[in-house]
């Protein structure tokens, strides 16, 4: 049965109400306009809905029969209307984030808490992915926005990037590899020792290889692994030197368990950001998290 719900919309004020002109007062028409609309829904239902008179209107059995299915649907609606303006206020809601397990520990999480802090009653949901994978999350639209390591090209197709911050990655050893601290270390050099590096097909390790590769060096790596963290131990215990960003080693230095190589070559600085999608509208607890990235100085 095919009824305008401008109908329904009708009778529900009516049958709150019990009279057609203050309807009509809620609804902004006229009384002429309420009665037609009850009219036209009783033909169509092909039964009586109200008993009337000059000034009170009474329901019907069918009436108050259809008045408690729509009365239960205008408090669904009402329900919606209030669920999506708490949304608007951040009284509830959620924000999907895609970064690998590195960049949530080494850079979100001070932004994770203060968010939380602030809206405690929005729900984080965090998919740790590499920045490759994280991009394609984005894709499907299975995260709102994914923080990942730069690529060195970005062109994405409907995809915004926001550079945030600056990385600084570094060569780090222990006292094994002694005959390398304080002197200045060309790259070739570091072919005669094991080196430790992110695996293949993350954006760390795709740096790493065009580094090497535009300074003519040519390293197989002895170990590969898929966590800065491990990489950072096994260079404690002298596995070898590993690649890693420099902000992860700060504990590692304090407790003198390694060293920074002086690297002779230049080394460039990458970027951290976040990436959303131009064809995706950006939910308002998204853009508040946003905010925080964008804003902290």
């Amino acid at each position: 049965m095919d009824i305008n719900f401008e109908l329904y919309k009708v009778f529900y004020f009516v049958s709150k109400n019990l009279n057609f002109s203050e309807a009509s007062e809620h609804l902004y028409i006229t009384q002429s306009a309420v009665s037609q609309s009850v009219k036209l829904l009783e033909e169509k239902l092909n039964c009586q809905l109200f008993f009337r008179n000059t000034k009170k209107v009474k329901l019907t059995r069918e009436g108050e029969i259809l008045f408690k299915h729509i009365e239960q649907a205008f408090n669904f609606i009402k329900s919606g209307e209030r669920i999506i303006e708490e949304m608007h206020s951040l009284e509830q809601g959620e924000i999907r984030i895609g970064a690998s397990d590195t960049i949530c520990k080494y850079y979100l999480m001070p932004y994770i808490k203060k968010f939380n802090e602030t809206y405690p009653n929005i729900k984080i949901h965090l998919t740790n992915r590499t920045s490759p994978k994280c991009i394609e999350l984005l894709r499907n639209g299975s995260v709102d926005l994914s923080v990942i390591n730069i690529p060195e090209k970005c062109n994405f197709n409907h995809i915004t990037v926001r550079r945030t911050k600056a990385i600084r990655d570094v060569f780090i050893a222990n006292d094994r590899f002694a005959e390398l601290r304080n002197r200045r270390v060309p790259l070739k050099e570091l072919e005669k020792h094991p080196l430790l590096v992110l695996e293949r097909h993350t954006t760390t390790r795709a740096f790493f290889d065009m580094l090497l590769e535009k300074n003519g060096v040519s390293i197989r790596p002895e170990i590969e692994l898929g966590s800065v963290d491990i990489l950072i131990e096994m260079a404690r215990i002298g596995l070898g030197i590993a690649f890693v960003p420099d902000e992860c080693i700060r504990e590692a230095l304090s407790q003198n368990e390694v060293f920074v190589l002086d690297i002779k070559e230049e080394i460039p600085e990458r970027s951290l950001g976040f990436l959303t999608h131009s064809n995706i509208p950006l939910p308002i607890a998204a853009s508040k998290f946003v905010e925080l990235l964008i804003n902290d100085k």
